[in-house]
């Protein structure tokens, strides 16, 4: 007998009583986002790889190791979405979202897609939430993003957050820097790995995300981007931060923050979570003023963040959830076709509605609508219509199913 199919190894099913968790986040989110004025979005599962060699990065892992890419029947180069921003504002400018007041405010709940080594809530495929203000620079867009952001994550009760947050400066104030910084490297070129000795010249910021303890020990002395922000950018970010303290968000100065995309621009941010351990990331994100006009488009700026769903619910711990409420349990003795049209009837009323469907006898039928968490159990036998309390125990002759339903929904509202 050959093997059974399995997932692909980094990949995972979610299961029913998993599910349950995911809904509450997302009606948090839901409750939380849009009465800030951001609209639901979702993007295709696949794009052209153009999209995200242009925005998120040539000099990217993301790029250059982690993307899900093939060739379609007609020749075209496609990839797996790594992550939804590049995405979002391709739709921005392709439906003309310009057009609109600004910023446009989107949010998305969304898979992704990356080849990495899978590990504790990281996985191949996986889930982020998001939300992007795309149309203005003004720093209390950034404040609000991080602050719709923290206050997500505190009702879902993810434990040891911290905000740490930094600023990579305009596209110009970072060019200057990034020649310093690969100089610097340069100079110290055989004491760092060889894989940042590899990219000093495409991606030299990199360097302060390496694990390789040679590495970490020259950066500990490598110029601080903060330190040559332009006289506009540093005044961006004093306001950003001010917003946050104005409104109760605790906050760290991190000077050797980066980013694993190319696009990010001025402010940028990470939360953690002490609950996870070393791989402590649970989400983050920044600006990317610059991004709009990689893809095509013009001068526009945009302010984002991504959560991973995952890292989300296992930062969380566990958590109760409510059960689902079944109102009726339809059970019959040789009586199928009239239990049906009854269960059929009930949900038409709006009530929550199980029915026998396993052919168990009717004592079994009676231990099921228990493990259902029935109030109401009807048994549609030859004599007849019986309506039995789960309760009480009591049970009392209906004499049709329309009775049934009005005595389920009186017992659900009472008076």
């Amino acid at each position: 007998m050959s093997e059974r199919p399995q997932a692909p190894r980094g990949t995972y099913d979610v299961l029913p009583e998993q599910a349950a968790a995911r809904a509450v986040l997302e009606s948090t989110a839901r409750r939380i986002l849009e009465p800030a004025g951001y609209g639901r979005i979702e993007t295709p599962a696949f794009e052209a790889t153009e999209l995200f060699a242009r925005g998120v990065g040539e000099s990217t892992d993301i790029v250059q190791k982690e993307m899900y890419t093939f060739e379609d029947a007609g020749g075209r180069s496609i990839t797996l979405r790594p992550e939804v921003t590049a995405p979002t504002c391709r739709a921005y400018l392709e439906h003309g979202m310009h057009k609109l007041p600004q910023p446009v405010k989107l949010w998305y709940l969304s898979s992704c897609f990356r080849q990495e080594k899978p590990q504790a809530g990281r996985y191949r495929q996986f889930w982020q939430i998001g939300a992007e203000a795309i149309g203005s620079d003004d720093p209390a867009v950034d404040a609000e993003t991080i602050v719709l952001l923290h206050a997500l994550l505190g009702e879902l009760e993810v434990r040891g957050l911290r905000l740490r947050i930094g600023s990579l400066g305009s596209l110009g104030a970072r060019a200057e820097y990034r020649e310093r910084l690969a100089a610097y490297l340069h100079a110290n070129a055989d004491r760092v790995s060889r894989d940042v000795r590899e990219r000093i010249d495409l991606n030299p910021l990199r360097a302060f995300d390496a694990k390789d303890p040679g590495t970490q020990e020259v950066m500990r002395d490598a110029p601080r981007l903060i330190e040559s922000l332009h006289p506009e950018d540093r005044a961006h970010f004093d306001e950003v931060c001010a917003m946050l303290t104005a409104a109760r968000v605790a906050w760290e100065l991190d000077d050797t923050l980066v980013r694993g995309i190319d696009y990010y621009t001025r402010t940028i941010f990470e939360f953690t979570s002490d609950a996870l351990g070393a791989q402590s990331g649970v989400a983050g994100g920044g600006r990317y003023d610059g991004l709009i006009e990689l893809l095509g488009g013009p001068p526009t700026p945009g302010m984002g963040w991504a959560a991973g769903v995952e890292r989300m619910l296992l930062a969380a711990g566990e958590r109760p959830v409510p059960k689902p409420v079944t109102d009726l349990y339809v059970a019959h003795e040789d009586r199928a076709v009239e239990a049906f049209a009854m269960a059929s009837e009930a949900r038409a009323a709006g009530l929550a509605v199980q029915q026998e469907l396993a052919g168990r006898s009717l004592k079994g039928q009676i231990r099921q609508a228990d493990r259902a968490g029935a109030r109401y159990v009807a048994i549609v036998g030859p004599d007849g219509i019986q309506l039995r309390d789960m309760d009480s125990g009591e049970q009392e002759p209906v004499e049709s199913a329309a009775a049934v339903v009005a005595r389920v929904i009186k017992g659900r509202h009472p008076g």
